[in-house]
């Protein structure tokens, strides 16, 4: 007899299955299905050979055509399965190559990056100010996290509909939690450097009782039954919740079911996606910091739109159990801040593996304000730097300034695009529902590069590619490792060539910090423009810092030196200042 939780897992909601269908009869078992009672032809399978571009002959199509109705009818009881998103593949990607051995690190107490000053008096001064000076100022009873919180809230209420970067306000409880923090100070139970902070969460990420509506229509109604990790560690670090931030439809873009997420620097174009809400949000001082997510960019693009500081951690360093899954062998956890300085607290207090999460593991993280750069070997690419913007000649320079050892920089000139088989295929398979049910209609944005089109499309990929695009990922996370075998870390503009695409594969961390500011037009999501008006705006613009794996020390001591020589990244957008 089968129980009631493994029935739930057997049969999907569109109950066509029997117990038959193990045995030839299951394709008649389909009944509705159109695959099961028209029989593929020879026509059929001629036709479809461009889609894969092979070119059978006549006899070969005849011999395929015998037994290709047992495919289809397999392929028909593997859907009728339910798969969860919470459902893992067995295939478990891990970043490490075979062979290598990765510097062991602690995880001990890190100091403050330099002296906080006096705690200003100015509200919005001490809504923009780093996260890590907002610690201090607390540790020091010149802040209390009581007083920050209504600040931020109070924010939120003035500025937040304007920029579309809120799904979900905590008022009530952010203040609840606020108060308790301060309770546990005055009683000497500091929970560590972050205690007392607020802070904005990807609605991607679950909390317990809370709307998590992962940015699409068909879910805006979907509210979490338990808490991610990553949200767990915050709060047990002290950490308040204000709310959930916007997130484009299923982690892509800056287009949710109900608006579209702006950019302080510019309200008039998006965010960029898909942490818009959290980088809109930490860009506009309407919260200490921000947790978002990255499979190919999230966290990248919307900080060089916004000009927020993102850090992408070493694929595995973060639990993402209770994370929406889109990739899982790309998705990753990481934060978005003001400050290069503050991400290092963030990254302590969110690191570690879980069990819930297959692909994490526990590697230490350590650290060091005073390292001097003298004659690190800072790799580069001198052709990347041939048509790009000025804050990236101003980035290379200041790296120069500090004494580095610029090095050559060099990955082979492979096909790496090949390599996106594999999102399109496990992005299409995590919501195969939407699909196959016609839900995907429901979606607001329905360009030919969104998600819906993608889904329909990844269904025609073949499988014979897509596992030989994952050995090609195996040679590139090998040639990938060889360079940076090289060098200490590698700086180049934000999107420099294909390293956000190769890294996201291969798993290295990536780190974008403010550089400068440009003068561009209001663009969409990709950085085209929406009109031909002319007008341009002022907006922030980002240079990235990669490392090898497990090395988010020396990028971020490295990016917060470069932050300070620039003396950029404390300009505030003007309408929300």
């Amino acid at each position: 007899m089968v129980n009631a939780k493994m029935n739930e897992f057997l049969f999907t909601r569109r109950g066509l299955f029997s117990a038959a269908a193990g045995s030839a009869a299951g394709a008649v078992a389909l009944g509705g299905s159109s695959q099961a009672q028209e029989r593929v032809t020879l026509e059929t399978l001629q036709c479809a050979e461009p889609l894969l571009a092979v070119d059978y002959t006549p006899q070969e199509r005849q011999q395929m055509v015998e037994g290709i109705d047992q495919w289809v009818a397999r392929a028909e009881r593997l859907r009728a399965l339910h798969h969860p998103n919470t459902l893992s593949p067995a295939s478990v990607f891990d970043p490490r190559v075979p062979g290598v051995t990765y510097r062991a690190q602690s995880n001990g107490e890190m100091a403050w990056p330099g002296e906080a000053g006096p705690c200003p008096s100015d509200e919005v001064d001490l809504a923009f100010a780093p996260a890590w000076k907002q610690a201090v100022w607390m540790s020091r009873a010149e802040l209390t996290s009581r007083a920050l919180t209504a600040i931020y809230l109070d924010r939120i209420a003035r500025h937040g509909a304007r920029l579309e970067c809120f799904i979900t306000v905590l008022a009530e409880a952010a203040m609840a939690e606020a108060q308790a923090r301060d309770r546990e100070r005055a009683a000497g139970q500091v929970r560590g450097p972050l205690h007392g902070l607020p802070y904005g969460l990807k609605d991607i990420i679950d909390v317990a009782g809370v709307r998590a509506s992962w940015g699409a229509s068909v879910y805006k109604d979907r509210i979490a039954q338990e808490s991610a990790v990553v949200a767990e560690r915050l709060r047990e670090a002290g950490c308040v919740l204000l709310g959930k931030t916007t997130t484009g439809a299923l982690a892509y873009g800056d287009i949710w079911y109900d608006g579209v997420t702006r950019n302080p620097f510019n309200p008039e174009e998006g965010s960029s996606g898909s942490s818009a809400g959290s980088a809109s949000a930490t860009a506009a001082g309407l919260c200490s910091f921000a947790i978002g997510t990255e499979t190919l960019g999230s966290l990248m693009s919307p900080s060089h739109r916004c000009g927020t500081s993102g850090l992408r951690p070493s694929f595995g360093r973060v639990a993402r159990t209770g994370a929406m899954a889109l990739c899982w062998s790309l998705d990753k956890i990481g934060s978005l801040t003001r400050s290069v300085a503050d991400h290092p607290f963030v990254l302590q207090a969110i690191q570690g593996g879980d069990l819930g999460d297959p692909s994490s593991f526990d590697h230490g993280f350590e650290m060091s304000w005073t390292r001097d750069f003298t004659g690190m070997k800072l790799g580069y690419d001198p052709a990347w730097f041939e048509d790009t913007g000025a804050p990236d000649h101003a980035a290379l320079e200041a790296a120069r300034a500090l004494g580095v050892e610029l090095v050559a920089f060099n990955l082979p000139d492979w096909p790496y695009d090949t390599l996106l088989t594999q999102l399109e295929a496990e992005a299409a398979a995590a919501f195969e529902t939407l699909t196959l049910e016609n839900l995907d209609d429901q979606l607001r944005w329905q360009a030919g590069e969104a998600w819906p089109n993608t889904f329909r499309r990844a269904r025609f990929a073949s499988g014979v590619d897509l596992i030989n695009g994952d050995r090609f990922r195996r040679q590139v996370m090998e040639a990938t490792h060889e360079a940076f075998s090289k060098v200490d870390a590698v700086i180049g503009p934000n999107f420099a060539a294909a390293m956000l695409l190769i890294t996201n594969y291969t798993g290295q961390p990536q780190l974008a910090f403010r550089s400068g500011f440009v003068d561009a037009p209001s663009r969409t999501l990709f950085g085209t423009p929406q009109n031909d008006t002319g007008q341009t705006f002022r907006v922030p613009y980002a240079t990235s810092l990669w490392a090898p794996l497990f090395e988010e020390g020396r990028i971020l001591a490295l990016g917060a030196a470069l932050e300070d020589a620039l003396g950029v990244a404390q300009t505030r957008p003007e309408t929300f200042a």
